[in-house]
């Protein structure tokens, strides 16, 4: 099956800095709801982290597309979003809460994984084509 836009096979190397990159934004998201618990409401916090994600994965996205550049705006995209869900599901409902509850919640998890997932494609799209743009 050929894909266009599909980067080829990546080496251990690769996978541990993709896999860096996506832990670091969710480790920074989860902090914003650390913090924000001990100075506002669960609910206040909630929408502080809503408008941080967004920050938090452009900084994270422009790094990894900056120096690094393995995956395509698709596949990072994708990688990160499925890495902050995989981390929440394990590490804060499982380990955390011991409570399946904050899947309900579409401030807390649902739009925060929406915003990972566009703001990291954007960006993607952004650097890619803007280092397209220079190269002709």
């Amino acid at each position: 099956m050929n894909l266009e836009g599909v980067k080829g096979r990546l080496t251990l190397t690769e996978i541990v800095v993709i896999a860096v990159h996506a832990v670091i934004g969710w480790a920074l998201c989860g902090a914003i709801i650390g913090v924000g618990t001990q100075f506002w409401t669960m609910d206040t916090t909630l929408i502080v982290h809503a408008f941080g994600v967004p920050i938090v994965f452009l900084c994270v996205s422009l790094s990894y597309y900056t120096f690094f550049n393995y995956t395509t705006p698709l596949q990072t995209a994708t990688i990160f979003v499925a890495s902050a869900i995989l981390l929440d599901l394990v590490v804060v409902a499982v380990m955390i809460e011991r409570s399946f509850e904050m899947f309900g919640s579409l401030i807390g998890t649902w739009i925060p994984w929406a915003l990972i997932f566009t703001t990291t494609y954007l960006v993607g799209e952004f650097v890619t084509n803007r280092s397209i743009k220079q190269t002709t």
